[in-house]
């Protein structure tokens, strides 16, 4: 699979040629709306086995092996190289492709509203392909250890005709913020905590869910402990049925890290008891922040890092975003940035004929544009490039595998580099 960054005087068709595939193939691959109205710097990816790397100033045989995980000596023989002769800047050098490896994927899906949408349904259906679990987002715990259920529709079939498991998520939340004082509740009062258990056990059976996922955030700092006993008598419960039970976690970087989104997970303690973590690395830029990328990778190395420090690497999965921000300059607090989608992001660009930038430290693409209303606006989004640098980051810490928020937001490239790179792993 090539990635391919789109050149001034580009057109589909003369890309088609150059690696030659056919243009529908790419426009296939890429779901593009408008392939004769490409965008400078927008990518592509093209359906090849293998791919082509161009040599850049520096280069040497060895330093492009290392970069593509592949021995100098298979380097130089699939491209007639003699492993003592310097490359010339420029030269374009076939990489086969590497062996794909096992990887769990979860794609939370969040209807919103009275009705789950026809297209939040395709979006479930279309991608549970490539997913292990399908997690509806959520389960809200009440007061008295009751559950307010979420939209499930046909969620529960889908991911039975697919061998996907169906994630019950639960969370701590009350008006769709999450509660500290729901979360005190729950984990200390026992008869109030029992019922809750027991709620929980009859919806799964109801459903058919087999993984039990807490989402419980925004915790007491003094309720850790009170947390971590709640899940291993919860562990404990599961096991006899045969589920999993798996938690969404804060992106820490220290144990002893401030803050009541932090304070209350216990990463280690975490490790020990579930059978898989989902690691929330996005969000660096938010709604309602400053523009900048929503998930660098350099913060989410050093959150995945810390965290391989404390428990298995095969527990962990790598939280990912399928969305990006579109936000108004300058950035004023109180203001809140518009969420857009990979292929939304590409089309405002067409839309205000302005070229697509990288940010090769942050691994992100973004731009700016003038509304017409004459206001300054700057989108970060993800493209190929981005969500291949997180790929290769699970491959390198041996991660179990990614996690999307969420479905619904259109980012084909997406799909099929995961189908390039990963065997899916599929668990029901």
């Amino acid at each position: 699979m090539q990635i391919h960054v789109v050149q001034p005087g580009q057109s589909l068709y003369s890309i088609a040629q150059g690696y030659g595939v056919t243009a529908e193939q790419i426009i296939r691959s890429n779901e593009l709306q408008t392939p004769n109205e490409l965008v400078v710097g927008q990518t592509i990816v093209i359906p090849i086995t293998g791919s082509y790397y161009w040599v850049q100033p520096g280069d040497s045989l060895w330093s492009i092996a290392r970069k593509f995980g592949i021995s100098a000596q298979t380097l130089a023989s699939v491209n007639r190289l003699s492993p003592s002769t310097p490359l010339q800047v420029g030269f374009r050098m076939y990489i086969p492709p590497t062996r794909r490896v096992q990887g769990e994927f979860n794609g939370y899906i969040e209807p919103r509203g009275n009705t789950v949408s026809k297209e939040l349904e395709e979006s479930a259906r279309e991608n549970a392909h490539y997913l292990t679990y399908l997690a509806p987002f959520s389960f809200q715990a009440l007061r008295d250890g009751s559950l307010k259920e979420p939209l499930l529709n046909n969620f529960p079939e889908i991911a039975r005709q697919n061998q996907v498991v169906l994630m019950m998520v639960i969370t701590n939340q009350e008006n769709d913020q999450f509660s500290d004082e729901l979360g005190r509740i729950l984990l200390n009062d026992m008869n109030i905590q029992n019922k809750f258990l027991d709620n929980i056990e009859a919806t799964a059976q109801k459903y058919g869910f087999k993984d039990i996922h807490l989402d419980f955030e925004y915790l007491r700092p003094a309720d850790r402990e009170a947390y971590n006993a709640f899940l291993r008598k919860a562990k404990s419960r599961f096991s006899q049925q045969g589920w999993l039970l798996s938690t969404a976690l804060a992106p820490k970087t220290s144990s002893d890290q401030k803050g009541k989104w932090y304070e209350g997970h216990d990463y280690k303690a975490h490790g020990e008891i579930v059978d898989f973590v989902v690691i929330m690395t996005y969000e660096w830029g938010y709604s309602g922040g400053p523009a900048m990328a929503v998930s660098p990778i350099g913060p989410v190395r050093d959150v995945l890092t810390y965290a391989v420090s404390e428990m298995p690497a095969s527990k962990i999965m790598m939280g990912q975003n399928l969305y990006g921000y579109d936000w108004t300059l300058p950035f004023k607090p109180g203001t809140v940035a518009k969420a857009v989608s990979p292929q939304q992001a590409i089309q405002i660009a067409r839309e205000n004929n302005v070229a697509i930038s990288y940010d090769y430290k942050a691994q992100a693409p973004f731009f700016k544009y003038t509304a017409k209303d004459g206001k300054q606006h700057e989108v970060w989004f993800e493209d190929a490039r981005s969500i291949q640098a997180k790929f290769n980051l699970i491959k390198e810490l041996g991660l179990r595998g990614m996690s999307y928020w969420k479905l619904g937001l259109s980012f084909p490239q997406n799909w099929a580099l995961l189908e390039y790179n990963f065997n899916v792993v599929k668990r029901a």
